[in-house]
């Protein structure tokens, strides 16, 4: 991988799956030469994350979300982590959906952070499971309400690490 280009290969890749998605090939176990595995290997994204964003962007029609930008800040931020923080090594353990937060869970009277909070450590770390995704549909509807984009989400929980109230506060508006 060309670490100078990473990005413009991540955006040309789901360029192709986008384009393979709408001409009705929905199952991504297809969509990968041996090169992209080991490109998405390299940055901390799993076929399954980058199918997910592909969909749901498929779905949501022109200028919809999430757009590929959308995708690709997503990837930086794990990308960065999995370098910095994880130096390349996985965690080896995956976080299922029944062990997130319930969707109405709140903290300090906000439905969804905790569960979206729980979400985004996970993504950082990579440890989604298949089922389970980080920028869903409600989690974009808890980013549209509280105008944070996702990725600076993430940036926020890696920068705060386990202090929920530095992320509860910038999401009350201290920013």
């Amino acid at each position: 991988m060309k670490n100078y280009t990473w990005a413009s290969s991540f955006r040309s890749l789901f360029d192709r799956c986008a384009a393979s998605y709408r001409a009705g090939d929905t199952s991504f176990a297809t969509w990968f030469t041996a090169d992209d595995e080991e490109f998405l290997a390299e940055i901390g994204c799993t076929g399954q994350e980058l199918f997910d964003f592909v969909e749901d962007h498929c779905h949501a029609g022109p200028g919809g979300q999430p757009d590929a930008e959308t995708a690709l800040l997503v990837a930086a931020v794990r990308r960065d982590f999995f370098r910095v923080e994880m130096r390349r090594q996985a965690s080896g353990r995956v976080v299922r959906s029944a062990d997130l937060p319930a969707k109405s869970a709140e903290l300090d009277g906000i439905v969804w952070l905790p569960r979206v909070l729980a979400k985004a450590r996970a993504k950082l770390r990579g440890e989604m499971d298949a089922d389970t995704m980080f920028g869903c549909g409600g989690d974009r509807a808890f980013f549209s309400r509280h105008d944070i984009h996702p990725a600076d989400f993430l940036r926020l929980v890696w920068s705060a690490g386990d202090d929920d109230q530095v992320v509860l506060s910038y999401v009350k508006g201290a920013r």
